[in-house]
């Protein structure tokens, strides 16, 4: 080849390459333009149709502080500041919903479609605030902007993910607390204008401490009266540790359905607990409910009607209310109805002694009421009725012999009495029913009435939960006679003094009393206070236990 044409070549292979770097150049340049074009535009459509979407969805005037757009991977948006308010009592323009901080990403076709589809939003550091009352949006349109009646849906998403969640539901009534609910997340799916959103939802319970999962639909957004919005699902409650209320022990599971709006909920539920305890006996029970319940969303306070209760061998219903209280806890209120409980199940959950006092079947109507506070629950609980008990044992032997004793020698058979007083078993059942009232953990019985076969004992007494102390007067009344009771030259020594031991239609009445500590039964003569009733018994045992404490 010659030289001149080796010339031409390489000046050719320059020329061209001038070219190629000069189209790379303008390209670059034109696509920095059109970025800058897109950047310079897209702000103002995205915060346009995001205002748009949120505006036409609340019917309210929305706030938005901040929002950048990206072209590093498509459209990447991000906003911050959102506020979507709503006129308080007072008149003054509060926010409804928060949002700290959100982002989704588009295309520059998607951008451009009408409505803008956006398939997934982040949305961290919300907060719902919903107002007491109806609180009408359309109050807002002259609050910060003329709203549009029918303004047009301009976003849509197929997916909105929302983290650190706060929904407070307001109330204007006297004494009473916000309801609220710290969310951990939720997850919004099939969101549209004129349909329910899917949620997805995991929070914690603050107290007992457990997390709490539930699935449902949401909405449609009354947007005339957000109380009113419709919310239903299912949720599971797991692990719930009831060791953080203080004076209760177990783990705690419950699942169930609720369905209804936001200003009134309904529940129907069961939960599982196969350890429940009291700190006062520290006796692990498995107890299991399945209870149905309305939440009022306009002062928190839930309504259980009824709560059906399985304890061991024992079934019984609770009706009642949990009512909140400012600045203060819970209040909870139950009438307790046990038509087939057994009272070795009550004394194991309630009272220290093993093996529970007594055995027999129960029958009880009494009104439970457990005050807030910080106290234990077992030191604050408050428990008044009427109880009967068939079929009575005592699981003391000591007891129950000289229960079956007495039997023997009540009905006129005294030569069965040394027997049945010193075998270590049960000769006889018993009734007993009586009225009681539990109260900072001692138990103040009346009008006691324990009846045996030949005797019917009648008594006034305290019992207190630890098992420590116990104190009971009252008289035993028999079929049979003084003399009749005893055999021998006890009998002939006895028989001129019936007469004098013979009331009330009796063949004898003696004052008598119980008492003791723990296993420590003490039976004898009453030689005071029988007829004391049961706060005379405790105000003297008050003082007798000052007296001693006293130094000399």
């Amino acid at each position: 080849m010659k030289l001149d044409d080796k010339r031409q070549i390489s000046w050719w292979r320059r020329r061209w390459l001038k070219v190629v770097v000069a189209c790379v150049v303008v390209a670059v340049a034109g696509l920095g333009v059109a970025a800058e074009y897109v950047l310079h535009h897209a702000g103002p459509i995205v915060r346009k149709r995001v205002v748009e979407t949120l505006s036409a969805r609340f019917k309210a005037p929305v706030e938005l502080d901040t929002l950048d757009i990206s072209l590093f991977r498509g459209i990447e948006v991000e906003g911050g500041g959102l506020r979507i308010p709503y006129g308080g009592s007072d008149g003054q323009m509060k926010p409804m919903i928060s949002v700290a901080h959100f982002s989704f990403r588009t295309t520059v076709k998607g951008l451009l479609h009408q409505p803008t589809h956006i398939g997934l939003i982040h949305v961290d550091g919300v907060e719902v605030h919903l107002p007491p009352g109806q609180g009408r949006m359309e109050a807002l349109a002259g609050g910060r902007g003329k709203l549009n009646p029918k303004p047009k849906i301009a976003f849509t998403a197929g997916e909105i993910l929302c983290t650190h969640v706060k929904l407070v539901i307001e109330t204007d009534k006297p004494g009473k607390e916000p309801l609220e609910f710290d969310i951990k997340q939720v997850k919004l799916d099939d969101i549209g204008p004129d349909r329910p959103m899917l949620y997805d939802a995991e929070l914690i319970n603050p107290k007992p401490v457990g997390a709490i999962h539930a699935h449902g639909h949401f909405g449609r957004w009354n947007a005339d009266d957000p109380r009113a919005t419709p919310l239903d699902g299912d949720y599971s409650f797991d692990h719930a540790d009831l060791n953080t209320i203080k004076g209760l022990g177990g783990m705690l599971s419950s699942t169930g359905h609720f369905e209804g709006v936001l200003d009134h909920i309904t529940i129907d539920g069961t939960t599982d607990t196969p350890d429940f305890s009291l700190d006062v006996s520290n006796h692990p029970v498995e107890l299991r409910t399945v209870f149905h319940a309305y939440v009022d969303g306009t002062d928190g306070d839930t309504t259980l009607d009824p709560v059906q209760a399985h304890l061991l061998h024992s079934d019984f219903t609770c009706r009642g209310k949990v009512v909140l209280i400012r600045g203060e806890g819970h209040d909870i209120s139950l009438d307790v109805n046990m038509n087939h409980a057994r009272m070795e199940d009550m004394l194991q959950l309630g009272v220290k002694t093993e093996p529970p006092l007594m055995r027999g079947a129960l029958a009880m109507k009494a009104k439970l009421h457990i005050p807030p506070g910080k106290a234990r629950v077992a030191q604050k609980i408050e428990l008044a009725g009427t109880f009967s008990i068939q079929g009575v044992d005592f699981n003391n032997a000591k007891w129950q012999d000289k229960i079956d004793s007495l039997s023997m020698r009540a009905q006129g058979k005294p030569e069965d009495a040394k027997e049945a007083g010193s075998d270590r078993k049960a000769e006889v059942q018993s009734t007993m029913s009586a009225k009681f009232n539990l109260n900072h953990g001692t138990i103040f019985v009346d009008d006691l009435k324990y009846q045996i076969p030949g005797a019917a004992v009648l008594m006034n007494g305290v019992y207190s939960t630890d098992g420590r102390v116990f104190d009971f007067r009252g008289h035993v009344r028999t079929d049979a006679q003084a003399s009749q009771m005893v055999t021998g030259w006890k009998s002939i020594l006895l028989m001129p003094v019936d007469k004098y031991l013979k009331k009330n239609g009796a063949g004898m009445e003696l004052p008598i009393s119980v008492s003791g500590t723990g296993g420590d039964v003490k039976f004898g003569l009453a030689m005071h206070g029988a007829d004391e009733s049961s706060a005379q018994i405790a105000a003297e045992m008050s003082a007798t236990k000052g007296k001693r404490a006293s130094p000399k």
